[in-house]
């Protein structure tokens, strides 16, 4: 007969992304595994086969919770400038409003990148999946605020000019970039983290001026 499971999965997996969310794959031991999920290394390694089974559990957790309700806004139909305003403040938000000591602090997919993904080939994958959904999510509102901002300037100025996709591409590597750095940053200097998010807003008030 099996093993009977005495534990709830979802908040094994959530303390468990925690650890690695402040400690990193390599940084993460066993020791602080069971410590802070209350449940031994056996019986961890029963349910998600290896310690990397836990940390891949960590990560599908952390997409679902944390990054995809971040994205949401940015995906839907008709995002647009507001949106992207909104984004960018909510991340400054979380960055001001976490304590130093806080294990959340950043974002566990950017410091993945800094650490296993270097070596690690699924890693990897799953952080280039991120930085590509997170583009996928800014192109999406950049092209839909680019379109209103053109039909305004078509009735005004009685021209229209089709939107340009290499400034699009231009525009989506700077917010991605500005965003990734700043979670990057937000573990060491969130006061610079702060200014890299201000920055990316005021660029999309630039881009866009409010009617």
């Amino acid at each position: 007969m099996g093993r009977l499971q005495t534990f709830d999965s979802t908040a094994v997996v959530q303390s468990a992304r925690d650890v690695f969310w402040d400690l990193g794959y390599d940084g993460a031991s066993l020791a602080d595994l069971e410590t802070a999920t209350g449940v031994n290394r056996s019986s961890l390694y029963h349910a998600f086969g290896s310690k990397r089974g836990l940390f891949d559990a960590a990560v599908a957790d952390y997409r679902d919770t944390v990054i995809s309700p971040r994205l949401r806004g940015l995906q839907a139909d008709g995002a647009g400038r507001r949106d992207l305003l909104a984004y960018f403040n909510e991340l400054r938000e979380a960055v001001a409003t976490l304590p130093l000591d806080s294990p959340r602090r950043g974002c566990l997919l950017v410091n993945c990148a800094t650490g296993l993904a270097t070596h690690d080939e699924p890693a990897r994958e799953v952080v280039e999946a991120y930085r590509t959904e997170l583009a996928a999510a800014l192109r999406n509102a950049l092209a839909n605020a680019g379109a209103i901002a053109q039909a305004d300037r078509s009735r005004d100025t009685g021209s229209e000019t089709s939107a340009s996709t290499e400034r699009t591409d231009e525009r989506v590597r700077t917010l991605a970039s500005l965003s990734m750095s700043a979670m990057l940053l937000a573990r060491v200097n969130a006061a610079e983290s702060d200014a890299l998010l201000s920055t990316a807003a005021d660029q999309v008030r630039v881009w866009f001026p409010a009617p």
